[in-house]
C-alpha cells in the first residue's frame, strides 16, 4: 500500500491559476476552494497540511477582507496549519498583517511556481517536525529517560542503554567502567529492572567505603559468635540479593584474599558465612563497577585475572558528562525543577549566561558535580533565574577542539553546538534557530546533513 500524500489546499478564485497550481504539485493531494465557504468546508473535511491563500477573494476580490476572514477561520479551527498567503495588490501591509495573524509565509503574484514550491515544501517539513515535537512533548519527561531512570538525550548514552537492555535477560556478569559520578549505580539498577530478576532484590555495596576487615562479613555474612561482636547470625549482601542482583561498586578495592572467595562463589554459586563450614547455594547475579584500570592492576598483581574474566563477561564503558553533548543542560533543568519544588519555588530557570557556562564546563565530577552545583545555586540565589555566578561557573571557558583537520573541526563544532541549542530550547525548532542565529530552513538542512534528531 502506497504512503498517503500530504494534503495541499489551494484557495484561489482565478480558474486559470487554479488549474496551473493544481498540476504543479504531483507529490501532494491537491484540494481546491474558490471562496470562504468552500475553504472552511475543505479545512474541516480534509485537514490539509498546507494552505495557499489568495487574500483577494469574492465577494471582495479587490480587497483583502474575505481573505483575512478565511485566515482567521483557519487559525481558529486548526492553528497548526501552515498558511502561505498571496496578494495581487502589492500591499506590503496586508502581507505583514497576515503573518502577524499566524500565516507561515507569503508569495507574490504573478506566481513563480518554482519559488512557491520551495515555500510549500518547507512549510510541510515544518508541519511534520512540529507534529513530531508535540508527540514527544506529550510523553513528558519520560521521553528523555532510558532504562526507566536515567535522563539523557546523548547518542553516546543511548548506545550504553541499548547495550544494557540487550544483555539484561542473559544472566551474564556485567562490568561498568566509568569515572566517579557518571551514573554507574543508576545503570546497574536499570539493568536489574530490565531483567527477569526485576521482582527480586537489588542490593548495592561500595567496596571502597567499607574497611577491609569488615568487607568479608558484609559480603558473605557471619554466624553468631564468629568474632567479637557477632551477637547473631547475619546474612551477607550476596545472600540478601538471592533471586535478584548485587551491585559491587569499586570492585577494584576488594583485597586479594577476598577476591579468591568471591571467585569461588562465581564459579560454584555457593557461599560460606564467616564461622561456618556449611555451603549455602545462592542465586545472585553480580553487576560490578570501577573507575580503576583493572588491566593495570592485574599486571601489578593487585587483581586476579581469573576473577576479572568472571566479572567482566560484558564490559560497558560509560562516557563522562562532558562527552555527552546536550546532557548537561538537560540534566541541569531536571535538577533545578526538582530542587526548586523542594526548597525554593521562586526559582524558575537558568539565565543565558548560566546555560552557556553549563555547556562549556568540563564537569570533572560528572553528574554528581552538576547536581551539587545546581542544588547549592537553587538554595543560595536571590533571583528567579540561576546565574553562572550562582553555579560558581562564572569563569567557565569554551572547550577547545583538539583536531587538525579544518573540515572535521567545523563539522564537530556544528554538531556539538546544534545539540546544545536543541537541548537548551527543548527541541523547539524556531527557538533553536534563533539561538544559533540561522533561519529555520538552514537548520533543517543542517539537521538532515548531520543526521541529528530533534528530540
Amino acid at each position: 500500500m502506497s504512503e498517503a500524500k500530504p494534503k495541499l489546499l489551494i484557495v484561489e478564485d482565478d480558474p486559470g491559476l487554479q488549474a496551473q497550481l493544481k498540476w504543479a504539485w504531483p507529490d501532494f493531494e491537491v484540494i481546491q476552494a474558490r471562496d470562504r465557504a468552500e475553504a472552511i468546508a475543505a479545512l474541516r473535511s480534509e485537514e490539509p497540511d498546507v494552505v495557499t491563500l489568495d487574500l483577494g477573494l469574492p465577494p471582495d476580490p479587490d480587497g483583502t477582507s474575505e481573505g483575512f476572514a478565511v485566515l482567521d477561520a483557519i487559525m481558529a479551527l486548526k492553528s497548526d496549519t501552515k498558511v502561505i498567503v498571496a496578494s495581487g495588490h502589492g500591499a506590503r501591509e496586508s502581507v505583514l498583517s497576515a503573518i502577524a495573524k499566524g500565516a507561515y509565509d507569503f508569495y507574490q503574484k504573478p506566481v513563480d511556481i518554482e519559488a512557491l514550491g520551495l515555500i510549500v515544501r518547507r512549510a510541510l517539513r515544518l508541519k511534520q517536525i512540529e507534529a513530531e515535537n508535540r508527540q514527544l512533548a506529550a510523553r513528558g519527561a519520560e521521553d528523555n529517560r532510558v532504562l526507566g531512570r536515567m535522563i539523557t538525550g546523548a547518542p553516546e548514552m543511548l548506545k550504553v542503554a541499548r547495550t544494557i537492555e540487550r544483555v539484561a535477560n542473559t544472566g551474564v556478569s556485567v562490568m561498568l567502567l566509568g569515572a566517579s559520578g557518571t551514573g554507574k549505580e543508576l545503570l546497574a539498577r536499570g539493568l536489574h529492572d530490565a531483567s527477569d530478576r526485576r521482582d527480586g532484590t537489588f542490593v548495592a555495596i561500595n567496596c571502597a567505603a567499607i574497611p577491609e576487615n569488615l568487607l568479608e562479613s558484609e559480603l558473605f555474612g557471619h554466624e553468631k559468635g564468629a568474632f567479637t561482636g557477632a551477637v547473631k547470625t547475619t546474612e551477607g549482601k550476596i545472600e540478601q540479593a538471592s533471586g535478584g542482583t548485587l551491585f559491587l561498586d569499586e570492585v577494584g578495592d576488594i583485597p586479594l584474599p577476598l577476591q579468591v572467595k568471591l571467585l569461588r562463589f562465581l564459579q560454584e554459586r555457593v557461599i560460606e558465612r564467616i564461622g561456618s563450614r556449611s555451603a549455602i547455594a545462592v542465586d545472585t547475579r553480580i553487576v560490578c563497577a570501577t573507575h580503576q584500570n583493572l588491566e593495570a592492576m592485574i599486571a601489578d598483581g593487585r587483581f586476579r585475572e581469573d576473577l576479572f574474566y568472571r566479572l567482566a563477561e560484558i564490559v560497558v564503558k560509560i562516557p563522562g558528562l562532558a562527552e555527552r553533548a546536550g546532557d548537561p543542560v538537560l540534566l541541569a533543568k531536571t535538577f533545578l525543577a526538582r530542587f526548586a519544588k523542594e526548597m525554593n519555588l521562586a526559582v524558575k530557570g537558568f539565565s543565558p549566561d548560566a546555560l552557556a557556562a553549563i555547556d562549556a564546563w568540563k564537569w570533572p565530577g560528572n553528574v554528581r558535580e552538576l547536581e551539587n552545583r545546581v542544588k547549592r545555586a537553587v538554595i543560595m540565589t536571590d533571583s528567579k533565574l540561576v546565574s553562572a555566578a550562582d553555579l560558581d561557573l562564572a569563569d567557565g571557558g569554551e572547550e577547545a577542539l583538539n583536531v587538525l583537520n579544518l573540515k572535521s573541526a567545523r563539522e564537530a563544532a556544528d554538531r556539538k553546538v546544534i545539540r546544545h541549542a536543541l537541548a537548551r530550547s527543548e527541541g523547539n525548532i524556531s527557538n533553536t534557530a534563533k539561538l544559533l542565529g540561522i533561519s529555520r530552513p538552514t537548520l533543517y538542512d543542517l539537521l538532515k546533513q548531520y543526521d541529528l534528531q530533534t528530540s
